[in-house]
């Protein structure tokens, strides 16, 4: 009777495909929304390669004039509010603050020369965007209504 022979399987590290920033972000954004005068969903932002990440730089790769209303904002200005655990918060603000510290994690980790942006008056689109590993612009993007 012939025996079975084993297979030997050697790790070299390169069989599990790393999940790429798109899908590591997509699974950081599950469930959390960006609270101003109305809750919007947040999305990847991905890009296209960018010299520096610039107000004109994303205003080209969204598809908008160059006169268009736009604020910039430090990176860690805007994820103060959102990760800075309160006092009065219950668990599920605990939760949502600690995702978003995650968030912010990843984006840092991933990203570099990162800012946010603000475009549009009133009824915003906002970017959170750096330049990943291969110079593209990419990051998050949201809504805002504010008046």
């Amino acid at each position: 009777m012939a025996r079975k022979r084993k297979k030997m399987i050697i790790s070299t590290g390169t069989e599990t495909p790393k999940v790429n920033l798109t899908e590591q972000i997509k699974n950081a954004v599950t469930d959390l929304w960006y609270m101003s005068e109305t809750d919007a969903e947040i999305f990847p932002f991905t890009g296209s390669k960018a010299d520096s990440v610039t107000k004109e730089s994303l205003l080209d790769q969204i598809g908008k004039q160059a006169d268009t209303p736009v604020e910039e904002r430090g990176f860690d200005e805007m994820f103060t509010r959102l990760t800075t655990i309160q006092d009065w918060f219950g668990d599920e603000e605990k939760a949502t603050a600690e995702k978003f510290t995650a968030l912010k994690s990843l984006l840092e980790k991933n990203l570099k020369d990162s800012k946010v942006f603000k475009v549009g008056k009133i009824e915003l689109d906002i970017y959170f965007v750096g330049l990943d590993a291969e110079g593209n612009l990419a990051g998050i993007q949201t809504k805002a209504i504010e008046t």
